[in-house]
């Protein structure tokens, strides 16, 4: 393993929780015993595991006269849910192209706040909107649910672009982590199949470290070597139980598409896409897979592999060389998505 990582990882208590494992414990004091307790668990075991990556981005925001932040409460089915728009300070008719964003936490926690002080930074640096998608999570929400949360976020930019100070020509780009990136790569062949978007096209994606397929019908389970679902099963960060047991708490048929796009019959027509996957990652082979099929559909892609490391790797410390390098790598990714490189 890396070895700034494995440094700081052997002696962190975050780490002492085996969240899967706890699945059957009582919840912890501050939550309540509904139905789920193994994912509230989860999502308190899950916070201090962020506060780093919110922490250092936080310490390295822009100034804050350089971007605003706006707040759309659109509907969707059964309710309404929530865009947190960061927007660069500029002239009154300035334009910007648009990043939507969706968060990881493996269809079942995460939030907004998760990337909210990194896509500042970055909405500053690149000059460019974001949109951040605040999805309702399974298991209270269930499949798809989330999936349709997140394509209403993403017609709501298509048609109101002008009111955040997008203009979809210089750039309409999708992006997420981990579930997030799950997210993203589905609805990148939604948008491409709906008629909707037949004139404001997404143009690129950027998938960190995504999940594509169902571990059960992983096409690498046929390969005689191991997969890295296998190598890693007992993680750290993301073990095979677990990820098993999220996709489950998420309740989609194993080959729906929807959750596993690798099942979508063409991947043909797609948006150029920069995708990175972890050396010592349960969901490599996801990123390596998604790679092939995209290449083979004829989709121009660019992707980085960080050695060493594991899953969500830079929201334990961000302060690490290779978790600093996702960061350059992504904002150069941004910028090749753009066409301004």
């Amino acid at each position: 393993m890396d070895s700034e990582f494995l440094a700081l990882y052997k002696d962190d208590p975050r780490f002492k929780i085996d969240v899967v494992k706890s699945a059957s414990a009582a919840p912890p004091t501050g939550t309540s015993s509904g139905r789920w307790p193994m994912v509230e668990l989860a999502r308190v075991a899950g916070q201090p595991l962020i506060a780093d990556f919110k922490k250092y981005y936080g310490e390295r925001l822009p100034p804050a006269s350089s971007y605003r932040v706006e707040y759309k409460t659109i509907p969707v089915e059964g309710g309404t849910i929530v865009l947190r728009c960061i927007i660069p300070t500029g002239a009154e008719d300035a334009s910007y192209p648009v990043l939507v964003w969706y968060h990881g936490g493996a269809w079942i926690m995460g939030d907004i706040e998760m990337d909210d002080n990194h896509l500042r930074c970055v909405a500053v640096d690149l000059q460019i909107v974001t949109v951040n998608v605040d999805y309702r999570l399974a298991p209270e929400y269930p499949f798809p649910t989330g999936i349709n949360d997140s394509f209403a976020g993403l017609k709501w930019v298509a048609e109101n672009a002008p009111s955040i100070q997008v203009s979809l020509a210089k750039g309409f780009l999708i992006g997420g982590d981990s579930a997030g990136s799950n997210v993203a790569a589905v609805l990148a062949h939604l948008a491409r199949d709906d008629p909707l978007f037949a004139d404001c096209k997404v143009t690129g994606q950027c998938l960190r470290q995504p999940s594509v397929v169902h571990p059960d019908h992983h096409p690498y389970r046929h390969r005689s070597e191991p997969r890295s679902i296998d190598l890693f099963k007992d993680g750290p960060i993301l073990t095979r139980e677990g990820l098993l047991q999220c996709r489950a708490l998420l309740g989609a048929p194993l080959d729906d598409p929807r959750a596993s796009p690798y099942h979508f019959p063409s991947h043909a027509g797609l948006p150029r896409a920069f995708i990175t996957r972890n050396g010592h990652d349960g969901l490599r082979d996801d990123g390596r897979l998604w790679e092939e099929v995209l290449r083979e559909a004829g989709v121009e892609t660019r992707s980085v592999e960080y050695e060493g490391v594991p899953h969500g790797f830079y929201y334990a410390f961000p302060q690490i060389s290779l978790a600093v390098k996702m960061d350059r790598d992504m904002r150069e990714a941004l910028r090749w998505l753009l066409g301004r490189v």
